[in-house]
């Protein structure tokens, strides 16, 4: 009896162990499609998410246009010159940057020495490799990325503490978001 049980307790936290991320990322996606249609608030569902994907498509196409990147340029320039819209605008372009189109920063996966004596190490991401301009020149920036969370820390590290790690920065950021529990293996 004590056995059935057993085997029932194991089958039911390996249901949950697919099931629960499964059913959070459909409901996360389902209120974000929600949220979306209310913005609009069209008469059918999903209209104005579809709406909005084309609307972003469209401007993403417009911004490689010649004529088009001559004016967001010239609307940059403007901005940067607003002092707290410049602010907020120039680093929520960085952060939006870092993660997608060319100037991606989260692509050198590091392993850093955090303490000498205990033999510690952190794992993080280059996002300044020279710090000349400031006189640091055996220094780069790390950004430390914090486990489930959308935040972390970044410091000024002696390049003599820093590895380069031989994994693609979306394993090594997968990695740190899980906690270590992902590992660096591709799921097919």
């Amino acid at each position: 009896m004590q056995n059935t049980f057993r085997r029932f307790v194991r089958y039911f936290f390996s249901g949950t162990l697919f099931i629960v991320p499964l059913v959070a990322t459909v409901y996360f996606i389902f209120v974000s499609f929600v949220w979306l249609d209310s913005l609009l608030s069209l008469p059918y569902p999903g209209l104005g998410v579809l709406l909005i994907l084309i609307g972003i498509t469209a401007f993403g196409y417009l911004t490689t246009n010649f004529a088009f990147k001559t004016a967001g340029m010239w609307l940059d320039q403007v901005i940067n010159k607003i002092p707290l819209v410049k602010l907020i605008y120039s680093a929520l372009k960085d952060l939006l940057g870092a993660f997608v189109g060319d100037k991606k920063k989260f692509n050198r996966p590091v392993l850093v020495r955090i303490n000498k004596d205990n033999n510690l190490f952190q794992l993080g991401f280059i996002t300044q490799p020279d710090l000349n301009d400031l006189g640091l020149n055996d220094m780069v920036v790390v950004y430390f990325p914090h486990s489930y969370a959308f935040s972390g820390f970044h410091y000024f590290v002696s390049k003599e503490n820093v590895q380069p790690l031989n994994v693609s920065g979306p394993q090594a950021m997968k990695f740190i978001v899980s906690g270590g529990v992902s590992g660096f293996r591709e799921q097919t």
